[in-house]
């Protein structure tokens, strides 16, 4: 490794870049430790930018750096230990990161690899509402393209760090990799706990300046002027200095924007993806207003061409984003944590005035962090997973991240009352502030989930286990009810107050730094409801109500579709349980077994097992109990359904045919047949209709003798047919007990045909022997058997022979006298 006497940064950069492909990994980041501490800020700020992507893989995805994302400990024990030591925050390279941010460095990040909303409101020169962006914005000399962000080598390193589970998605990844035990998703958490602390403060970097903490970053002039989405951003950590008499007099204020830094880069590069029209729904009208007067503006001097092609590039702009279960479970564990971090706030002071004076930029930040930074984001995220997730079982990571976003109360610090009792906990009351300012969290994300359900299949129980899920946390006590407060208070009609009419709309900016044009308190609860639903969804929202009529018919129909998913459920289990029963010691030996016949009345359950049946029962029962509880159901239709569901059965206890009509080419199947069958709630008899001795060869059968064997049984047929039907003509014994052994001469006549045919000429195969089952496996093996356990009783093979034939005709003799009505072949 190159020692301290090197003064060639470039010669630094290159021996480095040979260390990569001579030593192994240890070695490797052992290396670098000792040059981040030996080396100085100036030599180290050349290798900086190769660094950080060796570690994260490149922005186009190309290179994969060190995986982080599949690095786990089981797989990999040697390497994850040091991966996580040289990454943590109190590590190497956050060492580096710090001795570099004394020098007030600044590395180049490429606007197009940025989230496509803020991609494409930064080459139209709009500048986004997120403080993030702000300040540094630089264009290249020569103008047109190229555009990049100045930033400061903490911000350089979060951003490779967020941006890589989106850009290396596609990197290989094997099957056994459990997303929550990477590197990455510890790191995730580690760095989340470090800088976003639950308890005590954030702790102050290793390295700091002679006078003091680590600077936080200065403002810069962009290069060109920008219209701002939020007009006089300030960060948290400005308004908060404001307050002091002295900058050194309060430490955690020169270091709490590394908070607010993490959280909105992470925020931006995990959540904020959707269409362009999504994004711009989602300005203020006043922000809407200014842009206008900008675009005017420059479209009357001589740079109204390129806006004008910019702003067209900008309308037609689309991202396609396709979220992965990894990157939802990275999410997941963002909101558990800022749950929990904004629950840690301290207990409000009773003088409204100490407010601003006494407490911490800290303090002051977990009180907002979750409605300025997160909400919008997060609800658009929702929002595009819930409408454009497949319809698997994959679904779950999405659900249960929405789940854990509703339901803060689960990370808030356990205070159980001295007399607990068992009954469920109910939500309390201080709760229905939260609830109300996220009212479409609760009620629009519920309709989509309602939407989805009703499309999928509740017979698998993955799909049973979400519909229980969803139910069981919105039917906690005092929920539902708190939900139909805040429908209540948004339903309000709007009083005429003339000091409202201006406020309307117009809150502070949801994305960007907090103390950004700070409103007056609302009391009013009525309007914070509104204000919350308006600038989510725009001002001509029509809201659907989640108790309303509309709602409560859909949930209706998932309590009909949950009825008709049961009796699904019981007859696979029914059915499941006659085919074990069938299994019976002679069937094991039956010379026509019933795998002949051809037909499939089987699902998805019958590979999963019984104890997945009883499940899937046990999750759509409480579901509906939970949904009764919910939207006040009630029994009388719920019994009524039932009863219905129930009688959906024919007079031979099988299921009803699909919903069909009947047309000229025999019967058709309607919308609702067709989601019969897809969903597994109905289906057609499918049996083989020709000739059993030409149904071909199957798995558990020998081809060759399949083929000999028929020759064999054609050439005794053609031989005997004359015979044989003499005999089968008989009304005496020999002509029953023929009849029992030869192939049933009518067994087309009880096959159902498909109903696209109407005219079908029924064949009559008469008696005839066949031999096929000689050639199954099965059988093969069965008389091999029996061979060998007679040979431990010194039998020869021509005696066993005879003991088969003799045993064989007594079972036919006594199958005769008392089954003769029934027909073996007709299974």
């Amino acid at each position: 490794m190159a020692g301290p006497h090197l003064q060639q940064p470039s010669f630094l950069l290159a021996t480095l870049k040979a260390d990569c492909v001579n030593k192994p990994f240890v070695q490797r980041c052992h290396d670098l430790e000792r040059v981040i501490e030996e080396f100085p800020a100036k030599e180290l700020h050349a290798i900086f930018p190769w660094l950080v992507e060796s570690i994260f893989g490149s922005l186009d995805g190309i290179i994969v750096g060190w995986n982080l994302r599949c690095l786990q400990g089981k797989t990999n024990p040697t390497e994850y230990p040091v991966a996580l030591d040289f990454l943590d925050p109190s590590g190497p390279m956050m060492k580096l990161v710090y001795k570099l941010q004394a020098e007030e460095y600044r590395y180049d990040f490429p606007v197009s690899y940025l989230p496509g909303p803020v991609k494409a409101s930064i080459q139209e020169q709009v500048l986004p509402e997120c403080s993030l962006y702000h300040n540094k914005v630089q264009f290249p000399s020569s103008g047109g393209l190229g555009l990049n962000l100045a930033l400061n080598p903490f911000e350089y390193y979060m951003f490779y760090f967020a941006i890589s589970l989106i850009t290396q998605k596609n990197s290989p990844i094997t099957h056994h990799v459990s997303p929550s035990n990477s590197a990455y998703f510890i790191l995730v958490d580690t760095y989340l706990k470090c800088f976003l602390p639950t308890e005590g403060s954030v702790l102050p970097p290793p390295y700091s300046n002679p006078g003091g903490a680590i600077p936080s970053p200065t403002p810069r002039s962009p290069a060109v002027p920008f219209t701002s989405y939020g007009m006089h951003h300030t960060s948290l950590l400005k308004r908060h200095i404001a307050h002091q008499p002295s900058v050194n007099a309060d430490p955690a204020s020169q270091e709490i924007w590394r908070s607010e830094t993490l959280l909105q880069i992470f925020v931006e590069m995990w959540l904020h993806h959707y269409s362009l029209e999504m994004y711009q729904k989602m300005q203020s009208p006043h922000v809407k207003l200014e842009v206008l007067h900008y675009r005017l503006s420059i479209s009357s001097k001589h740079h109204g061409s390129p806006a004008q092609s910019s702003y067209q590039a900008l309308h037609a702009y689309q991202e396609s984003f396709k979220p992965t279960e990894e990157h939802v479970l990275v999410v997941r564990l963002l909101v558990k944590h800022l749950h929990a971090f904004s629950n840690s706030l301290k207990p409000e002071p009773l003088s409204p005035s100490a407010h601003s004076h006494t407490a911490s930029p800290l303090e002051e930040f977990k009180r907002v962090v979750i409605p300025r930074f997160v909400q919008e984001k997060l609800y658009i995220f929702l929002q595009h997973c819930f409408g454009h997730w497949p319809l698997d079982a994959s679904f779950r990571a999405v659900l249960e991240m929405w789940l854990s976003y509703l339901q803060p109360w689960r990370y808030a610090p356990e205070k159980l009352p001295q007399s607990a009792e068992p009954l469920p906990r109910s939500v309390s009351e201080k709760w229905a502030a939260f609830i109300q300012e996220n009212l479409l969290m609760y009620t629009k994300l519920f309709v989509g989930f309602l939407n989805r359900a009703l499309r999928t299949d509740l017979v698998s129980p993955k799909n049973a286990l979400m519909v229980f899920r969803v139910a069981k946390v919105f039917a906690q006590p005092n929920l539902a009810e708190m939900i139909l407060k805040g429908e209540q208070l948004f339903l309000e009609p709007e009083l005429v107050i003339p000091h409202r009419q201006h406020r309307l709309f117009m809150t502070p900016t949801l994305g960007g730094s907090f103390f950004s044009s700070w409103p007056p308190a609302i009391t009013d609860a009525s309007f914070k409801v509104k204000s919350h639903v308006y600038s989510l969804e725009g001002q001509d929202f029509q809201y659907k109500q989640m108790f309303g009529t509309e709602v409560r018919n859909l949930v209706l129909k998932l309590a009909q579709l949950i009825c008709q998913a049961q009796q699904t459920a019981k007859s696979i289990s029914d059915h499941s349980a006659e085919t074990t029963a069938s299994q019976s010691f002679f069937s094991w030996f039956r010379f026509t077994p019933s795998e002949m016949n051809g037909s499939y009345t089987g699902n998805d359950l019958d590979e999963v097992g019984q104890d997945s049946i009883k499940k899937t029962d046990e999750y759509l029962e409480k579901a509906l109990e939970y949904l009764c509880q919910i939207f006040k159901l009630n029994e009388a239709q719920l019994t009524q359904m039932m009863m219905k569901c129930g009688t959906a059965q024919d007079e031979n206890g099988k299921k009803q045919l699909p919903d069909c009509i009947e047309s000229e080419d025999g019967l058709i199947l309607t919308p609702l047949g067709r989601y019969q069958i897809i969903n597994g709630l109905r289906r057609f008899e499918v049996q083989y209709q020709g000739d059993t001795e030409l149904q071909p060869i199957r798995s558990y059968e020998n081809a060759t003798l399949v083929r000999l064997l028929f020759r064999l049984s054609s050439a005794l047929n053609d031989r005997f047919a004359d015979q044989m039907d003499v005999l089968c003509s008989r009304e005496d014994f020999i002509g029953r007990l023929c009849r029992y052994h030869l192939t049933n001469p009518h067994l087309v006549q009880k096959i159902r045909y498909s109903p696209v045919v109407k005219d079908r000429t029924s064949q009559n195969w008469g008696p005839r022997i066949s031999l096929r089952f000689l050639a199954s496996y099965r059988t093969l093996l069965s008389l091999l058997m029996i061979y060998f356990i007679a040979s431990w009783f010194y039998i020869g093979p021509v005696g066993c022979t005879f003991i088969i034939l003799v045993g064989y005709f007594l079972y036919a003799v006594i199958m005769t006298f008392f089954s003769e009505g029934w027909k073996p072949h007709e299974h």
